[in-house]
This record gives structure tokens, C-alpha cells and sequence, in this order.
């Protein structure tokens, strides 16, 4: 269906809406419909908060601009906040009308039946997909379309690193250890790696630990099942060991959630971190003079293999107990349309989920130049995307990680009692 053909259509519900309320002589509506007639649906995300201020309210705006008598409420917070929202109101039937969605949400939330079948959505309303970069299935079935990626290089205070005596970011495993332990030698508060291994939010698994075995080549998966003791995985957390043991490792990791991680490094607390391009905008936002670099995760020494590169999306989906599904997905187009998902993937630093949009900050931003260069010559991974029990699986990870780090057991012990955990999900 044409975009036109689209608006067209839901400007006419609208009406339609309106001339029904006149009718029935001022009898109040509900599902979301106000006063005036209007359709009202509501909107939970993440991304407000992860990007400049009033950006993300324009666009949508334009959407209701284009869709009259479509109003959209934003619900934004906090990734683990929208998150902690999302699987309370999957449980208890509750889902917004259209949700930003984490890939590795997806599974669960569809076999609970709280996100809605979009392969069904987009062919009952003629839309043609040949232009999304990607989608995330269940059994066949699309229930979240990715809006927009971003990859999770390693970001470098380079202040620190100058002040410790280390001249580029490091390329190498042991590069990197002597860059943490150096920044964690300038005494202070100042630590050299932040590796955050909340249980309550687990994701520190996928962006924090994985990307080690991730970027020399390994894989935590054989034929789609899990496969944790190999020797690549093995000698990943042997190296997370090796850290922590040398005191390189910011404290209060077993609590520390993703948000807690960000806060450190902007406040120059934490030399080194891996995370998401997305956060670009509020480190510069927030303190203007961090002096900061992006770079690709480090290797095992003399690697020379295809580097994998933890790669997360800022998903979208759509309740299945919606009452307004038309203008849910309708929402949804629009997003993906070629010239505002490139304006969308601009402003939030990351790369379009539209294969033909193209965003303006390769040449504009020497920062999101340089990560452009490291998604050229890496290959994306996200080996948790569409795992059952994903969140579950990353929970056992830490609990056992945990262990490890705390003294409880040896990393074999460790990756045994977790491929045990795994094949109990699977």
C-alpha cells in the first residue's frame, strides 16, 4: 500500500470518528478515542530519553501532522524502566498500543501472545516489506521490525588514557588489560573497565561479556543449541577473570545495570566501556568536555579472522489486544518510510532500519564516521536475538559469572553449570 493510500485511509477513519460522535449526540468513546472524537494511542519506548531534547517529539508529531485525528501519547524511559513495564503489562494484559521493542524481548513476549503478528498486519494492509532491512521472527511469523541499529563498539576516555600513559585505544586483548590496569593505577576513584552484571537487568551478558568472544571469532551457539565450554568461550571469561582479578574492573558490578555503566564513564569514573552508539548523544549532552573515542572490541592477539561486533535494534511492535490496530501499524509506516527513518537513524546515531534511507552523520560527525568504518569491517552478531527465554538465559550467565568472579568456582565449573542451565531452556 502507498504511502498516500495509507493516510488517506486513516485520515477517513478519523472522520469517520468524528461524524459517529456527532450522531450519537455527545455519548462518550472509549478504547483510546477522546472527546473530540480522536484516536488516541499510546506509545512506550526508551528512545525519547536516548536522544537530543524535543528530536523525537517532532517526528511523531509529523506523524500526527499526516494522520489527523491520530494522536500519539509517548510514554518514555529508561531502557530497564520500559522494559520492567513491558513484561508487567505482558502479564497482566496490559501492552501499549505500539512498543519499542529489544529483540531478545521478542520470543517470550510472542509465546505469551502480548505482541501482535505483524506478518499478518502488514499483509492485511498491503504493505510492501521489500524495503526493511531486517525482521525479527517467531516461528515464521514477524513481530518486531527493526526501526534502527546500533552497533556497541569500545568507547576510550582518551584523557584517561593520555594520563595513563597509553597513546591510541587498544586493538588487543593485552592492550587493553595494560590500558585498565594503567587507568586504574591513577588512583582516585578512576577505574579502567566497567562490566555491569545486574541480575535484576541482565543484558550486561550480551553487551559487556559476549562481545569478547563475539570479536575473536567464537560463538556460544553449534547448530542452534547451546555450546558454552568450547575452547573460544573458555578462554573469553578466563579473560574477564584475568581482569577482574587485576583490579581493573569498576566496583559495585553485581549491581551495576547499563544506565549505572554510562553514568561512570561520563563522569570519568571509568576509562573504558563497551556500549551502544545510541549513547553518543548523552555523553556529549551531558558533559560536553568528555574527550572520547569509539573503536572496534579487541581481539585475541594474532587474530586475523572475520571480527563479530554486538549489534542491539531499537525494535518496534504492536499489542495484540490493541484496539486500534490500523493506526498502530499505520505509526509503524511511517517510521520506516525512507526519508524519516533516515532522519530518525541521524539524530539517534545509529543505522537505518529502511535500506534505502540514508542518514547524514557519516560525513557530518567524525565519531559516527569512524563507527561507520568499524560496521564496514566487522560482522553484526547478536546470537541472543530470538532465543527462547533469552533474558532467563543472560540471568543464569551472571549467576554463575557471579560465582566465578566472587571466588565460588573455576571458569570451568562455571561454563559447565551454564550450558546445564542453557539446555534446560532450550
Amino acid at each position: 500500500m502507498s504511502t498516500g493510500a495509507r493516510r488517506t485511509r486513516v485520515a477517513g477513519m478519523a472522520g469517520l470518528a468524528a461524524l459517529s460522535l456527532v450522531a450519537a449526540a455527545g455519548c462518550s468513546s472509549d478504547g483510546g478515542g477522546g472527546a473530540d472524537g480522536d484516536v488516541t494511542i499510546e506509545f512506550a519506548q526508551w528512545w525519547e530519553p536516548e536522544l537530543p531534547d524535543g528530536a523525537f517529539a517532532e517526528i511523531i508529531a509529523g506523524f500526527e501532522e499526516e494522520n489527523p485525528g491520530v494522536n500519539v501519547d509517548l510514554v518514555s524511559a529508561p531502557y530497564a524502566s520500559t522494559q520492567e513495564q513491558l513484561f508487567a503489562g505482558s502479564a497482566s494484559g496490559t501492552m501499549p498500543d505500539v512498543m519499542g521493542l529489544d529483540a531478545v524481548w521478542v520470543n517470550d513476549f510472542a509465546n505469551q501472545g502480548a505482541i501482535a503478528d505483524l506478518s499478518a498486519l502488514m499483509s492485511e494492509y498491503g504493505y510492501d516489506d521489500s524495503q526493511l532491512a531486517s525482521q525479527v521472527q517467531v516461528d515464521g511469523a514477524t513481530y518486531m521490525i527493526p526501526v534502527v541499529n546500533f552497533i556497541y563498539p569500545l568507547f576510550t576516555n582518551d584523557d584517561l588514557l593520555a594520563e595513563a600513559g597509553v597513546d591510541a585505544p587498544p586493538t588487543t586483548r593485552q592492550e587493553f588489560l595494560d590500558a585498565a590496569v594503567a587507568i586504574s593505577e591513577l588512583g582516585g576513584d578512576t577505574t579502567g573497565w566497567a562490566l555491569p552484571l545486574s541480575l535484576e537487568q541482565p543484558n550486561g551478558v550480551l553487551n559487556d561479556v559476549m562481545p569478547w568472544v563475539w570479536s575473536s571469532g567464537g560463538s556460544m551457539l553449534a547448530d542452534g543449541q547451546p555450546d558454552l565450554t568450547n575452547p573460544e568461550m573458555t578462554a573469553a571469561i578466563e579473560y574477564v577473570q584475568q581482569l577482574w582479578d587485576a583490579g581493573a574492573v569498576a566496583p559495585g558490578s553485581f549491581t551495576m545495570k547499563e544506565q549505572d555503566k554510562v553514568e561512570e564513564f561520563t563522569n570519568g569514573r571509568v576509562g573504558m566501556m563497551i556500549s551502544s552508539l545510541a549513547h553518543i548523544n548523552l555523553l556529549q549532552e551531558t558533559n560536553p568536555d568528555l574527550n572520547f573515542s569509539v573503536s572496534a572490541i579487541p581481539t585475541e592477539e594474532g587474530f586475523s579472522g572475520d571480527s563479530g561486533l554486538t549489534y542491539a535494534s531499537w525494535g518496534i511492535g504492536i499489542s495484540e489486544s490493541t484496539e486500534h490496530p490500523e493506526e498502530a501499524f499505520a505509526l509503524i509506516e511511517y517510521l520506516m518510510e525512507t526519508e524519516t527513518n533516515g532522519d530518525l537513524s541521524t539524530i539517534a546515531n545509529g543505522f537505518p532500519g529502511n535500506t534505502e534511507a540514508v542518514p547524514d552523520f557519516v560525513e557530518d560527525d567524525p565519531l559516527m564516521a569512524d563507527a561507520f568504518e568499524i560496521y564496514q569491517n566487522t560482522t553484526p552478531v547478536n546470537e541472543f536475538s530470538g532465543l527462547p527465554a533469552a533474558e532467563q538465559l543472560m540471568r543464569s550467565f551472571a549467576e554463575q559469572l557471579q560465582a566465578t568472579l566472587n571466588g565460588d568456582q573455576d571458569v570451568t565449573q562455571m561454563l559447565d553449570q551454564t550450558q546445564a542451565a542453557w539446555s534446560d531452556e532450550f
